[in-house]
């Protein structure tokens, strides 16, 4: 039984990248005949991510999957968040986490271009970390004290990407230690901190850029609904949508 290689090879041209990842989304089949596929002794049709976990074979898989499933369609708030059988919880809440700080480092991209979101360009609300009435202090110090609005962002995605790829506190793909389930809620709050940010001073970049991607829904719904790791007091931004849509 052999696999289609799930990676882009050498050479791939860049209309092809990621074309594996159509394969897996589309169901066509990656293994003729694959038992994985189907579920017999429980009488289960699986979900299209366990379908998708169960055809993937690395330590990278649930965030393979997640990657793939999001690129085919990032609006689909449940399935998206949904826990797929057979998942750890908190497995699949720290690669979630992963995905948002990869994908908001290009929202903050965004707000690096001409000087968007810069104390040079004279806005008060950029020159410290605000949201709206709030003001956040920057933990990435000895002691917490106020940071340009950028340079907070910025400290904030390298703090989580140096948390979350630790050894000491996440030294597997696939198991998470007890002790360190109680870095998600710090980390989802002030990953909100961001967006936060973004909506009420460049409501432009940010609805753009959200059109384009629902990062802010897929992180509010994952966040406030799947495992409430962000209590409702906390959530700054209005919610103009309906998650029941």
């Amino acid at each position: 039984m052999t696999s289609t290689l799930q990676r882009n090879r050498v050479g791939t041209k860049s209309e092809e990248f990621n074309a594996w990842m159509d394969d897996l989304v589309s169901g066509r089949p990656l293994v003729s005949g694959d038992p994985r596929d189907n579920d017999s002794e429980a009488g289960t049709t699986k979900t299209q991510s366990e379908l998708l976990l169960a055809r993937t074979e690395s330590s990278l898989a649930v965030q393979s999957v997640l990657q793939t499933l999001v690129r085919a369609d990032p609006s689909a708030l449940k399935s998206l968040s949904k826990l797929p059988s057979g998942v750890d919880s908190a497995v699949w809440q720290s690669e979630h986490l992963r995905l948002f700080v990869l994908e908001l480092n290009q929202l903050v991209a965004l707000l690096l271009q001409d000087n968007e979101c810069s104390p040079a360009n004279g806005a008060p609300e950029c020159v410290e970390m605000k949201a709206g009435e709030w003001q956040y202090l920057c933990a990435a110090h000895p002691s917490p004290m106020p940071c340009s609005a950028i340079d907070y962002m910025i400290h904030t995605l390298d703090g989580a990407t140096a948390l979350l790829n630790s050894t000491k506190f996440f030294p597997s793909r696939v198991t998470i230690p007890s002790t360190s389930h109680k870095h998600f809620a710090s980390l989802a709050r002030r990953l909100y901190r961001v967006f936060a940010h973004a909506w009420f001073h460049h409501r432009a970049v940010f609805d753009a850029f959200e059109n384009e991607t629902c990062l802010y829904k897929r992180f509010l719904y994952l966040t406030t609904i799947e495992f409430e790791l962000i209590p409702e007091k906390l959530i700054t931004i209005p919610q103009v949508f309906d998650f029941a849509e």
